[in-house]
């Protein structure tokens, strides 16, 4: 059976400051809650000498985000909150309740790991207040922080950090207070990535721009790692653990490709796939064991099916999908929560909405903003300057494999919603991602670029 993929732009924002990490609520009652964060590098006067120039300034902004995915004429998005902070490197949620409110942590360049609480007003939006600091140490930025509750754990709820002076450092979360348990240095430049293995939380794996993969047991103490990879061969910027799946992980690096391993045995990943882009960030499905999302920095953003890989049949993870419309450094990306109807594309009356497929490179698409600020829609050109309607084919880069299974267990479809953001350009989009099996069609009729 054939596969169609399809990918749809719903919202387009504008964050002003360079957008580098994006991040939905995980909790149900609060799945329509996102948070983007920005990261805004302010450099002194030209003319000022080495010897009288002030360190640059890093400044940022968190915004906060609630969506209603349904409507059909209206952008999905309304945003609720906007403040400003220490330039974010990383922002992610607690995977469970915090004295029943939801926690968001963030890692700054200030050094510090900042924890927000998310209340409701009396007038039913949402808002982040702060509610705990810990600072890492002088002279660094916060680069990453993970938390030990990726199955949905509460019990004994610990942050692992990871800092530019290349040092960890792991937090418990007391009562009032966010401590730090142990810090020691992991990598000889910066660490990058910091994650903890969901399934035993006393491991924690790092990368670094030494280009190392490391393992560390805290209950061994952080004397000596309990392995050190050198697979990758540039910086190692990204890992998650995979939820759903025991001693499965997934790193990637500036050398372009994800690799996947088992955890009892990081001496050979199972699968090596070449995405085309340093990899930032990589995200598991929420509940599809199979799919993870990279975030590629110079290639944009990909959905890859990691099924036969993590059977050990020694294969590269075929591409489902790709979105292709940011015009900068692929940065942040997360799957929501939200359940969406599998519904068909939107009819002639409603919003030109995008749909794409990978392009040739000498067919390089661009987008074509309608208004300069917040929120607005989109339409699509070619490098001509011509739109290129909704329902066009456009041409393969290459083909995809079909899956030996369909995309959910239960369900003959899956449809997710997306959220992305990209560097330079100072943008973040919502979009979403179909997966179904392909309609019989007319010999005569065309069939559509998935």
């Amino acid at each position: 059976m054939g596969w169609q993929s399809r990918t749809r732009t719903l919202q387009v924002f504008d964050t002003e400051l360079s957008a580098d990490t994006v991040e939905w609520c995980p909790l149900p009652q609060f799945s329509h809650v996102l948070a983007c964060g920005t990261y805004q590098l302010q450099k002194g006067d030209e003319k000022q000498t080495a010897e009288n120039c002030p360190a640059p300034n890093r400044i940022g902004r968190l915004y906060l985000f609630e969506c209603n995915p349904q409507t059909s004429f209206i952008p999905p998005l309304t945003e609720t909150q906007r403040r400003d902070t220490p330039a974010i490197l990383d922002l992610k949620w607690c995977h469970v309740p915090i004295s029943e409110r939801p926690v968001l942590g963030m890692a700054t360049a200030s050094g510090e790991i900042q924890l927000y609480k998310l209340m409701e007003s009396q007038q039913g939006t949402c808002g982040l207040e702060h509610e705990l600091s810990t600072g890492l140490g002088p002279d660094r930025l916060a680069l990453s922080l993970d938390w030990s509750t990726g199955r949905g754990e509460s019990s004994d709820v610990r942050v692992v950090s990871s800092d530019s002076s290349g040092s960890l450092t792991a937090l418990s979360l007391g009562e009032a207070s966010l401590n730090a348990v142990c810090q020691w240095k992991a990598h000889d430049f910066e660490a990058w990535i910091a994650a903890f293995s969901y399934w035993d939380t006393q491991i924690v794996y790092s990368g670094g721009d030494d280009c190392k993969l490391k393992g560390w047991d805290l209950r061994m103490g952080p004397s000596s790692p309990t392995f050190t990879s050198k697979r990758h061969t540039m910086g190692v910027c990204s890992i998650h653990s995979n939820p759903h799946r025991e001693h499965i992980l997934a790193t990637g690096s500036y050398d372009e490709n994800v690799l996947l391993w088992d955890g009892r045995n990081m001496k050979q990943p199972l699968s090596e796939t070449a995405v085309g882009g340093g990899v930032w960030r990589l995200k598991w499905h929420p509940s599809e064991e199979h799919l993870l999302l990279a975030a590629c920095m110079h290639n944009d953003f990909h959905i890859l099916h990691c099924q036969k890989a993590m059977e050990g049949q020694d294969a590269p993870c075929p591409v489902l999908a790709s979105y292709i419309l940011h015009n900068s450094l692929a940065y942040g990306a997360d799957w929501s929560r939200l359940p969406l109807s599998n519904s068909t594309p939107p009819s002639p009356q409603e919003p030109p909405q995008i749909s794409v497929g990978l392009t040739e490179s000498g067919g390089h698409l661009r987008i074509q903003y309608e208004s300069p600020t917040a929120s607005f829609d989109t339409s699509l050109e070619d490098d001509s300057g011509r739109y290129i309607p909704d329902q066009c084919s456009l041409p393969e880069k290459s083909s995809v494999p079909d899956p030996v299974t369909s995309p959910a267990r239960d369900s003959q479809s899956l449809s997710c919603l997306m959220a992305s953001c990209s560097f330079y350009d100072h943008m973040m989009h919502v979009w979403r991602w179909d997966w179904s099996p392909e309609d019989k069609q007319k010999p005569s009729e065309p069939v559509p670029s998935s």
